[in-house]
């Protein structure tokens, strides 16, 4: 099965969110099947196949997540990041400041799905390949 050292290593390739999609083949390789990534502290549960899992520590301090959520400024930024104008720390403060509490990604369906506070879906992408 994988570690986070195994995980922190593939990320370390990642310069902005256009190294997204290999990150995620990267993860793919190492048997990830599926991840949650949450904004307050940036801690990520990693799930593979048998039920196992792990958890990543906290990469940053506590964010505050906006209790209210705000989709058409939140798209405007990940199209920024997605573009690789902004890097990891300031899209997870971005995410904070538009009341996305976390994002998961299906490597089975190539999906990344943002979620506010309420758990309403903010946005669904399709993961290019």
């Amino acid at each position: 099965m994988f570690t986070i050292e195994q995980i922190k290593e593939a990320h370390g390739k990642v310069k902005s969110g256009a190294d997204f999609p290999s990150y995620i083949q990267d993860l793919k390789k190492l048997g990830v099947t599926y991840y949650e990534t949450f904004v307050a502290d940036g801690h990520t549960d990693y799930y593979g196949v048998d039920d196992y899992k792990i958890i990543s520590p906290a990469k940053y301090e506590m964010l505050t997540v906006a209790e209210k959520s705000n989709e058409e400024h939140f798209k405007t930024d990940l199209k920024t990041h997605q573009d690789g104008n902004t890097d990891y720390p300031t899209f997870c403060s971005d995410c904070a400041k538009s009341g996305i509490e976390k994002w998961a990604v299906c490597m089975k369906k190539m999906t990344c799905t943002y979620y506010d506070k309420a758990g309403k879906e903010m946005l669904v992408e399709e993961i290019p390949k």
